[in-house]
């Protein structure tokens, strides 16, 4: 499902513990480290869809963690050039994210990285809230800056003022170069419930 830009509609997850550490994950059988995402079905909203990825990429289920906010619009990326297909029917030039952020709320043990036939990850760590925007492959780090930035005032809510520093001022320009990029062309809002599955 791409749409008439070429932007792939996706979500991100980004898992934090009590003590706003988040969970950073290796592709598997490749060197680069990422947080848990994947596209959506044609059929999904965004939470039907980030509850499938989260399953499927990390082993957890809606009742192991509790989703306390998300973006309120897509965030997108490009892909290099290299990554990009154009012998497809319809070519992919980036993804289209709506991120969401979680609190875990069972024991880490639940994590599986296993959980299907084809894995995403063969290893994980926690890491510091603002540590993925400098790791992260170069073409992701404008929307991982962006993400974060709009997340954390929602993620020191739940793990309190100290545990989330403000961030360096590198990524404080990510994200205004990243904005002042995005004001060039309106972007459509996307309404995100973030009720638990199962709520009412």
């Amino acid at each position: 499902m791409i749409d008439p830009d070429g932007y792939r509609p996706n979500v991100g997850i980004v898992l934090m513990r009590a003590d706003g550490c988040v969970f950073w994950a290796r592709r598997i059988r490749r060197d680069g480290w990422q947080f848990p995402q994947g596209g959506m079905n044609s059929d999904e909203t965004p939470l039907e869809a980030m509850y499938r990825e989260l399953q499927e990429e990390t082993g957890l289920q809606a009742h192991h963690v509790e989703v306390l906010g998300a973006t309120p619009g897509w965030l997108r990326y490009r892909l290099p050039p290299r990554a990009i297909r154009y012998q497809e029917r319809a070519v992919c030039i980036g993804q289209k994210q709506v991120w969401f952020l979680l609190r875990l709320t069972c024991d880490e043990a639940e994590l599986r990285l296993d959980a299907t036939e084809h894995p995403e990850f063969d290893r994980w760590r926690w890491v510091d809230f603002w540590y993925p925007i400098d790791n992260v492959v170069m073409f992701k780090r404008r929307v991982y800056a962006s993400a974060l930035h709009h997340l954390a005032p929602i993620a020191r809510d739940a793990a309190g003022q100290q545990a989330i520093a403000p961030p360096d001022p590198r990524s404080r320009a990510l994200l205004f170069n990243h904005a002042r990029r995005r004001s060039i062309r309106p972007r459509q809002t996307v309404m995100v419930s973030v009720t638990q599955a199962g709520d009412d």
